[in-house]
């Protein structure tokens, strides 16, 4: 049995809308949402279901609503100290081993060769870790910047590279490099302003900042 091009819309639309339920982004469910319920109140429209299509138009309506409320809210940031040895830590690591295991090659660190150790707090939630050696005297070696997967939205990777580089200048720091071994991270390197450089065939990335 054929199917026609208004069954196809209506498979669509669910498929898109299934998707938006996987994603662990509140800014991503909103958005795929979005597009789903408009397909979805299209197809409505088009078959003559009304509850069908006014319901998806309502929802699309909320997904507005919270997408304006979300950009237009003024998030608040703060860095605080990472205890190395703390219980908290250690569960933050064990609480998040295996997506951790998707970005670096370890979730532990030797922490003597750390002189960077913090969190990026985000509305007061530790949203981010982000643990740096001294690679030479002017640069950083990250070995990890990891956003917990309900904040990726590049802000908290903006906010420690842009807005509060001071922290890093008046520490005598001045440029990053990072080895990175997920093109997810590479993307999200990319976006922060890291150039790739490929040199003895190993890749990394490397950023300066200047005040």
């Amino acid at each position: 049995m054929d199917i026609n091009w208004l069954e196809w819309l209506g498979y669509l639309a669910s498929f898109v809308i299934l998707v938006s339920l996987l994603m662990s982004s509140v800014i991503k469910l909103r958005w795929i949402n979005l597009i789903g319920c408009i397909i979805f109140s299209i197809y409505g429209f088009l078959i003559g279901a009304l509850p069908v299509a006014i319901m998806n138009l309502g929802i699309s309506f909320i997904n507005i609503y919270y997408l304006t409320k979300i950009y237009s809210s003024k998030d608040y940031f703060k860095i605080l100290p990472i205890d190395m040895n703390s219980e908290y830590f250690n569960y933050f690591l064990d609480f998040y081993k295996e997506d951790l295991l998707n970005y670096f090659s370890s979730t532990r660190f030797n922490t003597d060769d750390s002189v960077i150790n913090i969190y990026v707090l985000r509305n007061l939630v530790p949203a981010s870790i982000f643990i740096a050696s001294e690679y030479d005297k002017n640069t950083l070696k990250i070995e990890m910047d990891y956003a917990i997967p309900e904040y990726r939205d590049f802000k908290i990777g903006k906010y420690l590279f842009e807005e509060n580089k001071d922290y890093f200048l008046n520490k005598g720091y001045n440029r990053f490099i990072s080895i990175s071994q997920n093109n997810k991270h590479n993307n999200y390197l990319e976006k922060m302003g890291f150039t790739k450089i490929s040199e003895d065939g190993i890749d990394y990335f490397v950023k300066e900042i200047n005040k």
